[in-house]
This record gives structure tokens, sequence and C-alpha cells, in this order.
């Protein structure tokens, strides 16, 4: 039995009635108190390790050397809105920008519950196993009510983060898509740099994020399940306008017949759209992201001839100069954007602005013009704000 002992403030009366007993500390210490024994112990305060604060050749190096923990580092770097990250974070990508360019770029999206993320794990954790570096980017959009993100599909692809080729990187859109072009943008420059040779980029599947995914990577393949009336919803066309493949996926058990079915249904639709890619078909497959069956095949009968193609015929280098000038153009607006919120005189009247439109004594299109003629008449260079970083909100 546990020894035990009476506290000193037990009464003169010590009967069966008082049953307080107190049981000693564990031998050695524990919880952070120190090994006394009788005493009043005094917590034990951990030396604190302050990390070491990189230089932007330490960030070079470490990612040019494929070093996974300043590669973290350097994207959270980038992420980063605050103005005092920017210069260095672009430091840093001016010097990678040689090494980059030499890797295979996919976009995949698909309604929620089509297996995205288990299609990935399977033709991610293959492509290791064949000697290839892959780096997944999973798009995971910011609540527009707290601004935090799940970030949890690195969870969710258990095997493949096991695999030592593979870095899984989920990214907070942070409420704007003009946040996600460029956070998502310079991540996949700086996993170039590092020789991943393969960047799979996932989108939620939802809203305009399709549409700026597209515009950064080479082949964009949409994933559909069957029994869901993805093939009749007229709000699909848009996405399956952008794609260059479209895979019915869960094609396995009982559901392969119905899948072979939807893929047939898929095919028909697709003679009748134009095509995302000059010189490209699109065309619909079936696979199983849960047995791999048709994955691989995919992959080397499918993406990796629609590249050789594309280079040879020049297509895929001029998307990728055409994606680069509408990065720059993204840029812009965002960086006017967020010029405009910030300056003086719109932060002194936008209140006033707001309420008359919500009363109803101004229509949104005067209102609109009274910000712009405010706007118009503030001196953007005598404004300590016009010179902060351009993708710093406040």
């Amino acid at each position: 039995m546990t020894e035990t002992y009476k506290p000193s403030w037990r009464p003169e009366k010590d009967d069966d009635k008082f049953a307080c007993r107190i049981m000693r500390g564990v031998t050695g210490g524990h919880d952070g108190m120190t090994d006394t024994k009788g005493e009043t112990n005094s917590p034990v305060i951990p030396k604190i390790v302050k990390r070491k604060k990189l230089t932007v050749d330490d960030y070079v190096e470490g990612v040019l050397s494929s070093n996974r923990m300043i590669l973290s580092r350097a994207i959270t770097l980038i992420e980063s809105n605050a103005a005092a990250h920017f210069d260095m974070a672009q430091q840093v990508i001016q010097k990678l920008l040689p090494y980059t360019g030499k890797s295979t770029r996919v976009g995949i999206t698909g309604v929620p519950g089509a297996g995205k993320s288990t299609f990935i794990e399977a033709l991610g954790t293959n492509l290791c196993q064949a000697g290839h570096k892959v780096a997944v980017l999973a798009v995971d959009p910011s609540s527009t009510v707290t601004g935090g993100s799940i970030l949890g599909d690195k969870t969710r692809m258990e095997q493949l983060s096991r695999e030592k080729n593979a870095f899984i990187r989920p990214s907070p859109s942070g409420g704007t898509l003009g946040g996600l072009t460029r956070k998502s943008r310079e991540t996949l420059l700086l996993c170039e740099a590092a020789g991943y040779d393969t960047i799979l980029v996932e989108t939620v599947g939802v809203g305009q994020s399709e549409t700026t995914v597209r515009s950064m990577v080479d082949f964009f393949l949409l994933v559909v399940l069957t029994g869901a009336g993805d093939e009749l919803q007229g709000m699909k066309k848009g996405v399956m306008e952008l794609a260059d493949a479209i895979v019915v996926n869960k094609a396995d058990g009982d559901n392969k017949r119905r899948a072979l079915v939807t893929r047939a249904e898929y095919e028909r639709i697709l003679q009748f759209l134009r095509q995302a890619t000059e010189n490209w078909t699109t065309h619909a497959y079936t696979c199983s992201a849960y047995t791999h069956e048709g994955v691989m095949e995919l992959w080397h009968n499918v993406i990796e001839k629609f590249m050789e193609q594309g280079w040879k015929n020049d297509v895929l280098a001029q998307r990728r100069k055409q994606q680069t000038l509408s990065w720059v153009h993204a840029m812009v607006e965002e960086h006017l954007h967020n010029l405009f919120y910030r300056a003086p005189e719109i932060v002194k009247n936008k209140d006033s602005i707001e309420n008359q439109v919500i009363d109803g004594r101004l229509s949104p299109t005067l209102a609109v013009q009274k910000f712009i003629d405010i706007f118009a008449h503030t001196a953007l260079t005598d404004n300590n704000y016009a010179f902060a970083s351009p993708f710093e909100i406040r």
C-alpha cells in the first residue's frame, strides 16, 4: 500500500472519523518540481533556447540544400504580411529564381468529397517510391469569420507524409485571392528551388480558387465522383473548361460500373466544350485512389504525355510566360486595394459614407464615386503608409 502521512494540522482527537491522508511525492521530482522531500518545492524553469535568426544567404543555402526545416521557415517568411519580413522574403525569392521552373506543376480540384486528398496521397506516394521528389501545396481557405484555417491536409495524408521525398505544406489563403496567388506562387518557387520535381497544388473545390490555381500550374486535373449529379450541373461547366483531364474517382468495387458510365457521360459533354490547352484534347478517365488502380496510368499516359507534348510545341513555355505576367498584374491590383483602404482620408470618411448607404441617403454608385474622389485627391507620397509592404493588411 502507498505510504501516507498525517498532516500537521490534524485535530487533537485523531480517531477513525478523520480520513485525511497525504500521499508522499514521487521520488525524483515530477511536473517541473525538484526532487525534495517534505520541503516546499520551487518550479524548475526550463532553459529557453532561442532559434537562430537566419540571414538571406542562410535561407538561400538551406533551400538549395533541400533542408526541410529551412524550407518551412522560408515559406513562413513569404507568407507573412508584416512589412519587416517582406523585403527579406523578396531578396530570398530573387536569389532563388535561377533555380526554379524545372518541375511539373499539376493543379488538382474537385467537389468536396470527391477524394482529392486521397488521390493526391496515392499519386504522391507512388511517385516518391519511383524516385521523384513531390511537394504538395494544399490551399486551405481562411475563415471569413475568424480568419483562421484548419490546415488539416498533413494529418489526412498520413502515408505520404512519411515519405522522405515528400513535402506537404497546407497554406492559408488569408481570405483574399490576391494573397492566395502571391503566397502559393512563391511557395511553389521555393519548392522548385529545393529540388522538388513534381508540385501538386490542391484547391478546396469551391469558389474562384480554381481559376487562381489554373493560372499557376501546367496541367489542371478535375476529380469527380459518381452519383453527385455533377455531369448535369451548369455551374460545373466553368471548371470543366479549365481542365486538361477529368478523372472519375472511387472506381472500385460495386461502384466501378457506375464510374465507367459517368466517365462516358463526361466524355460526351467534353465534345461540346472548348479545349483548355492548345493542341490538347481533354478526356475523362477512371481511377481508384483507394486501391491505386488507374492512378499511375493517369500519370504516365496522360500527364507525362501532356508535359512532353507541351514543351515540344512551345505551349507550356508560352503559358508560363503569360502566367508570370498575370501574377504581376494580380499583385498590382492587390497593392492598390491595400493602399486604398489604408489611405488616411478613406479611413476617416469610410464609416460616414457607409452609413449613408445603409440609411438609403446615398446610392451605392455615388458612394463609390465619393470614395474614388477622396482617394484621387490624397497625396500618396506624403503619407508613410504608401511606403509600407504592398501586401501588409492592417
